[in-house]
């Protein structure tokens, strides 16, 4: 279909298009509200500062598509493949991405707050500063991806993966990280209070600096992650593994530490709970560092 018979039809009144194909044409600064495009092949188009509110894209294929400052909210990206996609600064408030592919992406300084990424696919997605209050992140697939000082309180991204992810300066307070792949990712100085990382996996992270108060770490594996000088202040890590973990100058007052695993763990200069001394089994981690806690 031809751009102006789009449009045309549009001025008509016709709000379904179902698969058509409208391949790099230009719609910048379009009004296209409410429109049904589920299917459709929209590759390279540029949608730039376009109002879509309400929009279709529903199995749809957009990419390498600019979406830059575009008005998104409630539009609908199931299944959409946004492979390259820029969207940056756009207004996605209460939008729908399941299972969509956004894989090297750009949605830095967006707009997603209260939307749905269940299983999404932001593999190496440049997230940075975006907005994802309140979001659905369930099972999706951030790895490689930066997220850098985005904003993320109250997510629910339960049994996540983001392997590598770089999530420097964040704000993730009660973000629910239960059972989710943090291996190796970065949350240097990342405001994490009242976050849940049950039974995650946190080998090898960088939490330096982070601030996890009353963090819910029941289970988790923090082996040869670095916490120097986090804020743990009342966290929970019961049942933690903490094997060769770094907790030079970290606050652990009021930490829970039943059954943890502090073998090989580094306190130097650590801020420690009164009962550390009742709560380890010493004979069981014969190679705690004592001289760490004179």
């Amino acid at each position: 279909m031809k751009v102006s018979q789009f449009l045309r039809q549009y001025e008509q009144g016709i709000r379904e298009f179902p698969q058509i194909k409208l391949q790099s044409v230009d719609l910048a600064k379009s009004v296209l509200v409410a429109l049904d495009l589920h299917g459709s092949k929209l590759i390279g188009i540029n949608f730039n500062r376009a109002f879509l509110t309400k929009s279709n894209f529903t199995h749809s294929q957009l990419n390498w598509s600019d979406f830059t400052y575009a008005k998104l909210s409630e539009a609908i990206f199931n299944y959409a493949d946004l492979t390259k996609a820029n969207l940056t600064g756009a207004f996605m408030v209460r939008s729908q991405f399941i299972k969509s592919q956004l894989s090297g992406a750009n949605l830095s300084h967006g707009n997603l707050a209260k939307s749905d990424l269940t299983e999404a696919i932001l593999c190496g997605a440049s997230a940075y500063r975006i907005n994802l209050r309140g979001a659905n992140m369930m099972k999706s697939n951030l790895n490689w991806s930066n997220f850098q000082e985005a904003r993320l309180s109250g997510a629910n991204m339960r049994e996540s993966s983001g392997y590598q992810a770089n999530f420097t300066r964040s704000f993730m307070k009660e973000v629910n990280l239960s059972k989710s792949n943090l291996s190796e990712a970065n949350l240097y100085g990342a405001r994490l209070s009242g976050a849940n990382f049950q039974e995650a996996n946190l080998q090898g992270a960088n939490l330096r600096e982070a601030r996890l108060c009353k963090v819910n770490l029941r289970g988790a594996d923090l082996r040869g992650a670095n916490l120097q000088g986090a804020d743990l202040e009342k966290a929970d890590l019961t049942e933690a593994i903490l094997d060769k973990t770094n907790l030079s100058q970290a606050n652990l007052s009021g930490v829970n530490l039943d059954k943890t695993n502090l073998n090989n763990s580094f306190l130097e200069r650590a801020i420690l709970p009164e009962t550390l001394h009742r709560i380890i089994n010493f004979e069981v981690n014969n190679n705690f560092n004592y001289s760490s806690l004179i």
